[in-house]
């Protein structure tokens, strides 16, 4: 693997062209106006050259035949200034299924030629230095964004955010390395030891309090996975029915045995540019049945996991909220059924929350208001991009170990180098500086065949 990456658009990386050329059509299956076949490798140019004649002015849309199928436009991009770095091509026809089958079979038909892989073309990219790994996941992020903030965080991990983040902590770790290094080599001279040793400390310590309030922040995972949200609460005090109103449609059962809900139900949601999701759970009550047990066992579980828990009682006789059963979980109380209190009649057991009426429409806009509010909290933009993925969460937990090891004076100098080249690795794996084969199918199998 090659150790030095370049940014996609810089065009500097070296072109490696593949044995073998690829061909996938990479706009998505089904009837369109106008289907996209992306080929790349070293077969290209004659791909090209016997279906349409003769080559294109590179990055020039041209108007040709392709073969005796269809009229389209052709795009050549040459190496190394291409997409996957390699020699690659565009086709776009006419998107009816057989146009595009018999130009696909048209390209097989030549030596040299297969289909695609999923994720083949981003792979290659990365093999060839114009995307790191950071860059890839936040090209597979970009591809499934559902929402306008989904988005924004997905181009800027596409457009090297946390590339950039991690190789400058991984230029400084560098720095400190050579002066431990330095320091080790002159080790018989003791002031000399002494002071690179102060100097990489001085170095890593600021490096440190970076990477821990990198790691505090929660908002990418969040907003990449989704704002959790479980709605929980006694049986019939239309938890089901609240679901509903918030998707507009009939998701849950609703009725008056208690009980009905026995399993989690989720509705994803837009708010506002943020994904939320939103489970329905099983009424939390003393006894039921063994499946029932089992309902109410999964909704704590879930609830106790959950970004926010809406606690819904009924406004007539309003339930406590159980806290003790949710750990640590934020917790709104929300009063439904307020249709069927009469107006200025006490409530027994109130408590601060939301009134609301699922029959109505009651309070609904406030929930709805809240639940948005909550979730794009703290996604707007903060310069550096955030965590976006377990991966990410998991090498930067062994660089945090192994700075707080180097940072330990008692160990021997030998032992806080060791530390810091430990620390350089995973960062290195982020990245991909270093051999990550063990991951690179995971990351790669995300993408369709086209990308």
């Amino acid at each position: 693997m090659n150790d030095t990456f370049f940014h996609h658009e810089s065009g500097e990386a070296p072109a490696s062209q593949s044995g073998e050329t690829i061909v996938a059509h990479a706009s998505g299956a089904g009837v369109s106006a106008v289907a996209v076949i992306r080929i790349s490798g070293s077969s290209t140019r004659t791909v090209l050259e016997h279906l349409t004649g003769t080559l294109p002015v590179p990055r020039e849309a041209t108007l040709r035949r392709i073969g005796e199928i269809d009229r389209g436009l052709v795009l050549w991009f040459p190496a190394p200034a291409s997409f996957t770095g390699e020699d690659m091509a565009e086709l776009q026809v006419h998107g009816g299924r057989a146009v595009v089958q018999a130009v696909v079979e048209a390209v097989l038909a030549l030596n040299g030629v297969r289909l695609a892989e999923p994720g083949e073309f981003a792979r290659r990219a990365f093999e060839n230095g114009k995307l790191d790994l950071t860059e890839v996941e936040g090209l597979a992020d970009l591809v499934s964004a559902e929402t306008e903030a989904q988005r924004r965080q997905a181009l800027a991990q596409a457009d090297g955010g946390l590339r950039r983040l991690y190789e400058g902590w991984r230029a400084e770790l560098l720095n400190a390395q050579s002066l431990m290094e330095a320091g080790l080599d002159f080790s018989d001279e003791a002031d000399v030891a002494a002071d690179a040793a102060r100097l990489a400390g001085e170095a890593v310590e600021p490096l440190l309090h970076a990477l821990e309030a990198h790691l505090a922040d929660h908002r990418g995972e969040r907003l990449r996975d989704g704002f959790r949200v479980v709605i929980a609460g006694p049986p019939n005090a239309g938890k089901s029915s609240i679901l509903n109103a918030l998707a507009k449609r009939d998701v849950a059962i609703v009725s008056e045995e208690a009980g009905t809900t026995r399993d989690v139900i989720e509705v994803h949601l837009d708010l506002g540019g943020a994904p939320v999701i939103v489970a329905d759970t099983a009424g939390l009550r003393e006894g039921g049945g063994g499946v029932e047990a089992e309902g109410m066992r999964r909704a704590v579980l879930c609830a106790s996991s959950a970004d926010l828990v809406l606690w819904i009682a009924d406004s007539r006789d309003p339930v406590p909220v159980q806290r003790a059963r949710f750990g640590d979980a934020p917790i709104l109380a929300v009063a439904n059924k307020a249709d069927l209190v009469s107006e200025g009649a006490s409530k027994p057991g109130s408590q601060p929350g939301i009134a609301v009426s699922a029959k109505t429409g009651q309070g609904l806009e406030e929930i709805i208001g809240e639940l948005g509010r909550r979730a794009a909290e703290g996604s707007e933009d903060r310069g550096a991009s955030p965590i976006t993925r377990t991966r990410h969460r998991v090498e930067l937990v062994s660089v945090r170990d192994a700075l707080k090891s180097f940072l330990n004076h008692d160990l021997d100098a030998e032992v806080r180098a060791e530390e810091l080249r430990i620390a350089a690795h995973h960062l290195g794996r982020l990245t991909g500086r270093i051999d990550v084969e063990d991951i690179l199918g995971a990351i790669f199998s995300e993408f369709c065949i086209g990308k």
